[in-house]
């Protein structure tokens, strides 16, 4: 058995069951069934710790993380505690969604905001639609069940910004996928792949 009192993790335990591992049946989203790193350890002196964050780089390319997901909706984790030294308390990562297809119906403790970047569509917030075009910004509040959806012919890419280490922190841990994104295309977007340089 594994000792966790001390947080020993050994990095080959497999998460166990749960809703991004279904305890019995086919794994669904790899993307989801990952062991993360939601709290990273500050350890070292003072003078050690705020001398390598400001060591760190304030620029981060997205083009060096890959497209996670497909074939209707894909993201990029691009900060967080997992990937990045410099942040501790934010997450941000990339939505992207082919023409005219959805993403996960979930819900989460945290609040996010969803900046978007090109495209049309809607989140429906607990069965309420809001609309939404690109340089809108969408709130998604505490505890709501959530599923965004393009509208659009065109690929629609949006920016998550949330505050969920923090949450996390403080045992505000529930989160729950409803629905998985689909595992077919949009008819008419089989080739859809979403692009390299963002």
């Amino acid at each position: 058995m594994t000792d966790r009192s001390q947080g020993n993790y050994p990095a080959t335990e497999a998460p166990g069951p749960g809703h991004n591992r279904p305890e019995e049946g086919e794994v669904v989203w790899t993307f989801w069934q990952n062991k993360r790193t939601f709290v990273r350890a500050l350890e070292g002196t003072y003078g050690e710790v705020y001398k390598s964050l400001y060591a760190q780089p304030r620029v981060i390319p997205t083009t060096g993380f890959a497209w996670k997901g497909g074939p209707q909706f894909w993201a990029k984790a691009v900060i967080n505690p997992g990937s990045v030294s410099i942040a501790q308390s934010i997450e941000c990562h990339i939505n992207l969604l082919a023409p005219r297809a959805v993403s996960q119906k979930h819900g989460h403790m945290n609040s996010a905001v969803l900046y978007i970047l090109s495209g049309r569509g809607a989140d429906v917030h607990d069965r309420a639609e809001h609309p939404y075009e690109a340089g809108d910004a969408c709130i998604i509040e505490n505890a709501c069940v959530h599923q965004h959806r393009n509208t659009g012919d065109e690929q629609q890419i949006a920016l998550v910004m949330k505050a969920k280490p923090l949450f996390l922190f403080m045992h505000m841990l529930f989160q729950k996928i409803v629905d998985y994104p689909p595992d077919t295309p949009v008819p008419g977007n089989e080739d859809y792949q979403p692009p390299n340089n963002i």
